[in-house]
């Protein structure tokens, strides 16, 4: 597996990730098309933010996207689910991390699903609150997480 800049050209595949990613978690479909538009990955995201593929036989198999404005936050950070449970979420934040510090931020955000959270706090981020939503008109939790990046990362 490498990981490699995404190009512009790759945002449909990305997308298809996102989607497959989300779905695993068991999500009514309804759900899904309701997030949709968070969940589709445009060129102008990947020409705009640093963008990584983790790449396998030549073809994704996760991604991240790191938003830079207003503030550092980790925006996109998906597996397919075959891919899963290999080690490919854990290289792709180690990665992330790595390009925060290039870009000089001490720390960034994270608004995870609540299925992902534990897999955050592992890698060494802080629950610092939540985002409610609603959805069909219930109200749904996000964990609000901050990655502290150390000096020797």
């Amino acid at each position: 597996m490498q990981i490699i800049r995404a190009k512009p050209e790759d945002a449909a595949e990305l997308t298809e990730i996102a989607f497959a990613a989300k779905r695993h978690w068991g999500y009514p479909e309804s759900w899904i098309q309701l997030w949709a538009d968070t969940l589709t990955v445009t060129p102008e995201l990947i020409t705009r933010n640093p963008t990584y593929s983790a790449i396998e036989d030549d073809r994704a198999v996760g991604f991240y996207s790191l938003t830079t404005q207003p503030r550092p936050d980790l925006n996109h950070l998906w597996v397919l689910p075959r891919a899963m449970g290999r080690g490919i979420g854990r290289a792709l934040f180690e990665h992330a991390v790595q390009q925060a510090k290039e870009l000089g931020f001490a720390t960034f955000e994270i608004e995870a699903d609540p299925n992902a959270e534990s897999f955050y706090l592992h890698m060494g981020a802080e629950r610092v609150g939540t985002t409610v939503t609603e959805l069909e008109g219930k109200p749904r939790e996000l964990p609000l997480l901050v990655y502290r990046i150390k000096l020797r990362e």
